[in-house]
């Protein structure tokens, strides 16, 4: 099979990367067609100012003539697959697609309505912007012969938002990229810290999703036990979490604005327990974040919200992952104080080989594995149709 990956796609994004590297792993001949408009923007809805913004909308526009021009210069393949961040991408190729007989499939990954509009509340449900987004988007899916989502939670909210038949809706789990976060020797760890004292880690963007108000609050909480809270992190919520900072500081709780990606995975091996999501919102109950996949890899202890998609992923539990309601501080203490009394039955019983299979089920090789069921399927449709 060959196929081109084609638009303004999102390489700083590790779906984008585990995807491509997904389809390798399965023998797929890649043929990218991209301009990288998103290099350096980490949270795309921190582009601030009418000037910046305006610019960025005309670099994003005036890339679709040459990449158009490249498509139709590709030589033979079988389909196009539409990466994140593909809402337009996937509107501006439909006719070039069609007109060569090759079928779109398109990782939707995220509802840009959800987010924007639900999740983050940027603007009102009857914003004319709210209209406009949720018209985009439902054009966008009917461009598509396949959406993929990341969960199957995610699918339902497209079916049902979108008014979508669920057989056009596909799930392929994030995963990870397993070099970069490959699982600590005793060597690594961090044995110079006081070993009575739980260091909790958190990192991730400032937005609603992540529930970082809860993880404050619990904090508060176990403001007198031998827990210390790690925060590494910026975004929409930064001035809230600051201000609930200063108001009740907390000696216990270190908060470091970024750090390279790079790095992620010595903080990962340093922390006793690391922190997923936590928000009370919609979007919270349909998607499993990077974190969850990158912490699982690294085999550390894992504590997230109690929703259907982790469910997906997760079940029954293994004694290295908590799962507890969302926008609960208590519970999250609960089950901070619940790792703090496991112990492994001897050092040799790490979480490693509790969560081997639950790493198989997102690894490089099946992420492949269902892209490439996805395409044929998306290929026997298309040719059913001619």
């Amino acid at each position: 099979m060959r196929i081109v990956t084609w638009g303004t796609y999102d390489l700083g994004k590790p779906r984008v990367r585990i995807m491509l590297q997904g389809l390798r792993a399965a023998g797929i001949e890649v043929v990218e067609c991209h301009v990288d408009l998103w290099s350096g923007v980490e949270d795309k809805s921190q582009i601030k100012g009418k000037w910046s913004k305006l610019k960025f909308v005309l670099r994003w526009l005036a890339a679709y003539p040459a990449l158009v021009f490249r498509y139709l210069r590709t030589g033979r393949h079988d389909a196009v697959l539409v990466p994140y961040l593909g809402q337009l991408d996937v509107l501006v190729l439909w006719l070039f697609a069609k007109l060569r007989g090759k079928p779109i499939v398109w990782d939707a990954f995220l509802s840009l309505y959800n987010t924007v509009v639900e999740d983050r509340k940027l603007v009102g449900r009857h914003n004319p912007v709210a209209y406009l987004v949720y018209a985009w988007e439902w054009l966008a899916c009917r461009a598509a012969a396949q959406v993929v989502l990341d969960t199957a939670a995610h699918g339902r909210y497209f079916v049902e938002r979108f008014h979508l038949n669920p057989a056009r809706v596909q799930r392929v789990f994030v995963g990870v990229e397993p070099l970069a976060f490959p699982a600590a020797s005793d060597a690594q760890r961090d044995v110079s810290r006081d070993s009575d004292n739980t260091l909790v880690l958190f990192y991730g963007q400032f937005i609603p999703l992540h529930g970082i108000e809860t993880i404050i609050r619990a904090a508060r909480l176990m403001r007198d036990e031998a827990v210390s809270w790690v925060l590494i992190g910026s975004g929409q919520q930064e001035g809230y979490i600051r201000q609930m900072l200063e108001e009740q500081p907390l000696e216990k709780v270190e908060w470091i604005p970024w750090v390279q990606y790079e790095e992620l995975v010595h903080w990962i091996h340093r922390a006793d327990v690391c922190l997923g999501i936590f928000g009370a919102s919609q979007k919270t109950a349909m998607v499993i974040p990077n974190k969850a996949y990158q912490v699982l890899s690294a085999q550390r202890p894992l504590i997230t919200a109690d929703t259907p998609a982790i469910r997906e992923l997760i079940s029954p539990d293994p004694p290295c992952i908590y799962l507890v309601p969302p926008d609960q501080p208590e519970a999250l203490c609960d089950a901070v104080r619940s790792f703090r009394s496991w112990q492994p039955a001897s050092d040799d019983e790490p979480c490693g080989p509790r969560l081997q299979a639950i790493k198989e089920r997102f690894s490089i090789a099946a992420i492949g594995a269902d892209l490439e069921a996805i395409l044929r399927s998306a290929l026997t449709k298309a040719k059913d149709v001619r």
